[in-house]
């Protein structure tokens, strides 16, 4: 955290090669986020993460440590950045087309999923929950935010999260128990379509 610190100061002074350092770092974290969102298209994922570190770099000068790590600004950017994506897009999520690689070293959702469950019919069902439950439990069980982090990037309280990771995960349990052997098709909820969009 110190050494990070130090690289913020001398990116904050202009220094490009720190910041380079710090996109080093969080690149990987930041695209996979994004990727994950964007429900697998490589080029909107890429495109994105650079309009992120780019802003990052842009903006570098107004960051300031206001108790959480530097992930969590470089997050609130790329959260930012995917609603304003989505709000000109306007097009279906599709992270049934995520590769499985991307996903290894997400958690069992705290043992709430069974493991006989196949992940292709958990990243169906995903696409299906709304946008800030897909947030959490991206942000939680792949990349490894706590609850106090996610609060900050969404701007909602930790209760909030907490909510809406119990509400997804009970939902994620309904849905795979609705699909039984299919993971596939047009659910309806109270006649109402829930494939998600954006």
């Amino acid at each position: 955290m110190r050494e990070e610190n130090k690289l913020i100061n001398r990116a904050k002074s202009g220094e490009s090669k720190a910041f380079g350092e710090l996109y080093d770092k969080h690149l990987s974290a930041i695209y996979r986020y994004i990727f994950l969102r964007v429900g697998g298209r490589k080029a909107d994922a890429e495109d994105l993460a650079h309009q992120v570190f780019l802003s990052a770099w842009q903006n570098i000068k107004n960051y300031e440590f206001r108790g959480f790590p530097f992930s969590s600004w470089l997050y609130r950017i790329a959260h930012n950045a995917l609603i304003d994506h989505y709000r000109t897009e306007k097009i279906h999520l599709d992270i049934d087309k995520v590769p499985e690689s991307i996903l290894v070293d997400s958690e069992n959702l705290e043992g709430v999923i069974d493991q006989n469950f196949e992940l292709e019919k958990v990243k169906v069902v995903l696409q299906k929950l709304e946008p800030d439950q897909q947030n959490v439990l991206i942000m939680k069980f792949v990349n490894d935010l706590s609850n106090k982090e996610i609060a900050e990037v969404l701007e909602k309280s930790e209760g909030a999260i907490r909510v809406i990771q119990h509400r997804a995960i009970k939902r994620i349990k309904s849905l795979l128990s609705a699909q039984g052997g299919s993971a596939s098709g047009g659910e309806k909820n109270g006649g109402e379509d829930i494939t998600t969009t954006v």
